[in-house]
Order: C-alpha cells, then structure tokens, then sequence
C-alpha cells in the first residue's frame, strides 16, 4: 500500500500504512486504490482514559475504528446505573448503526486506557456510498458481516441468558442437596390450590415426614453419611409420588407431599407405601473410623397427614401445615416409624 497521508490539526497522520487499519473488517476488503480513496474522508483521534466517546442515547453522527487502546461498552439498567456489555478491541468498528438505522446511540463506549480511534462522518461516509458506489457497497458488506456475527453472539447470549434464568429460577424453588422442592414452593403451591381450587370437589392432602432417631446416626457417623440418607429417602419419595404431587424438603430430615385429588385415607395409603419403602433401603456410609470398612444403615420415617378442610377459611394453608405437623408429632410419640392422621 501507498504513504498516503491526511492532515489532522496541521499534522500529517498516516492512514494505510497502519496494520490495524489494514486488517479492520471494515477496511480489509479494499483495494491500495480504494484504500487511498477513502483515507481522505478519515480523521485520526485520540483519546484519553476515562473520557466518553459517546452516551446511549446520543445522535449517530459518526463512526470509528479503533486504532490502539482499549474501549469498554455500557448499557443503563433499569435503575440508571450502568452495566458492562463487552469491550472493543483494536481494529473492531463501531458506531456504524446509529449512522446507518438514523437511531440513537443504544450504548455508552468509553476508553479504559489511552487509545487512538479513525473517525469517519456520517456525511463523508454517505459521500463515499455516494462518490465510490463499489467502495460503499465493500464496506456495506463489512458491516453487514460483522452484525451478522453480532446477531449470533447476541443469540446466544439470549440463549445463555435463558438458560441462567431457568437455572436460577429452579434453584430458587428446589433445595440444593436432594434436588426436591423447598418449603418456599410448597407454601405457594398450597396457597394456590386452596384459593383457586375448589375443595368442594377436589380433595387435597398434605403429608409431611421426618426420619426417626437421624441426629443419633448424625453423632456417630457424621453430616455425609446424613446427607447420603437424605438424598436416598428423597428418591424414594420422588420415585413413588404420581404426576401432579409436589415433594419438598422442608428442613433438616423433614419432608413433605403435596398430594392433590387424594383425601384422608388415600394419603395414609400412599404414606404406608412410602414408610415401607424407606425402611427397606439399605444405606452405605463411612464408619465413624476411617480404618474400618463402611457400614450398612436402614432407616425409619414417621408420617403425619391432614387433609384440606371442605370449606375454605382465612389463612388455611397455614392451618393445613400446622395440623400435618400435629400429626407428625402424634405419629413420633406414638412409637415412630408409622402413620398418623390429624
């Protein structure tokens, strides 16, 4: 390529002979002649750390290539302070749609370091379309491809977005450890259920469970060989509760089961089933000495259940809860290891 220069402030600034601006997407399709051509229409800017090109929101009235440095892009979040998008590298364009679409600027690009930018007008680059109708359309083309790349970035930020979201959603209703519901979604579930259903026609049962003697295998073979009890007890929950039921861990070693369309006795039913089924696991866990081989445990549940009352009262979800956990109270003093009905 050719030396050719352009004055900027009396200086003469060569444009072309720069690798960065060679190899821009914006440039790089150019012949040494249209290269020249265009390099009139140009201005070499620098540009300080800290300062702002330009705000969200702003006119489009130019656009850039960065030269060297660094430069950082920021939205306004709904509260108006600013969030981080990406950074801008030497050689990317930008600037370009505000020009092209007549929008505002949808983005605040300032400098995190010293950095030199090209600037080219709106009017000269609509000269240039003008003037070099094959320049402009190279250079269309240009933008054309990198907002291309940009729209697959942006999908699949979208995608990554989505996909955060759905993760933090269910994390916000499940517990970590058994992967269960947590008390949180069972609270407005029964909610639900009990001021939109009708209970008149649809029965609904709330069966809540804790395992017997759990803080004694907690004392001797200590919080793993708990954890791996509670995660084997909540699949056998989870693998016997029909379509429909909501299981959730409540708190330590309590469970509970949503159980809809099941009244009183279908629920004892279905508890005795899963109180059975617990009590056949065998359950491997470390011995409380590490030189030992690892033991086999079995372990009990008690069940308390309360069915949903036939007419609706003030804050009977909270009554249906407390009356299940009666229940369960009941079930522990009557022996363990069986089934109570409030």
């Amino acid at each position: 390529m050719s030396d050719q220069i352009s004055e900027n402030n009396g200086e003469l600034v060569p444009f072309f002979t720069d690798p960065v601006l060679i190899n821009s997407p914006l440039f790089s399709g150019l012949s040494e002649l249209e290269s020249n051509a265009v390099t009139a229409f140009l201005e070499r800017r620098p540009i300080k750390r800290g300062a702002v090109i330009f705000n969200e929101g702003d006119a489009g009235e130019e656009m850039f290539v960065l030269l060297s440095g660094d430069l950082s892009a920021f939205v306004a979040q709904s509260d108006g302070t600013p969030r981080y998008m990406f950074s801008i590298p030497p050689g990317d364009f930008f600037g370009e749609m505000s020009i092209i679409a007549n929008e505002p600027r949808s983005a605040t690009i300032s400098a995190k370091e010293d950095s030199e930018v090209v600037v080219l007008q709106a009017l000269d680059f609509y000269r240039i379309i003008y003037v070099h109708p094959m320049i402009g359309v190279k250079m269309l083309f240009a933008i054309a491809g990198v907002q291309n790349i940009w729209l697959d970035r942006t999908a699949q930020h979208l995608r990554d977005l989505m996909s955060w979201g759905e993760t933090a959603r269910r994390r916000a209703i499940t517990d970590d450890l058994t992967g269960l519901y947590n008390r949180r979604f069972l609270d407005n579930s029964i909610k639900e259920r009990i001021r939109n259903g009708s209970l008149e026609l649809r029965k609904m049962s709330l069966m809540v469970m804790d395992l017997d003697n759990i803080h004694e295998i907690n004392d001797r073979y200590g919080s793993q060989a708990v954890d791996r009890i509670l995660v084997t007890v909540a699949d056998v929950i989870r693998g016997m509760m029909r379509t429909g039921d909501i299981c959730a861990r409540l708190d330590g070693d309590e469970f509970a089961v949503l159980l809809p369309d099941a009244d009183a006795e279908a629920a004892r039913t279905i508890a005795e089933r899963v109180r059975e089924m617990v009590s056949i696991q065998k359950i491997i866990v470390a011995s409380s000495e590490g030189n030992r081989e690892p033991i086999t445990l079995s372990i009990h549940t008690s069940i308390g259940i309360a069915e949903a009352p036939s007419q609706v009262e003030a804050e009977e979800e909270i009554k249906v809860i407390d009356r299940a956990l009666a229940a369960l109270r009941k079930a522990k003093e009557g022996g363990k290891n069986r089934v109570e009905v409030d």
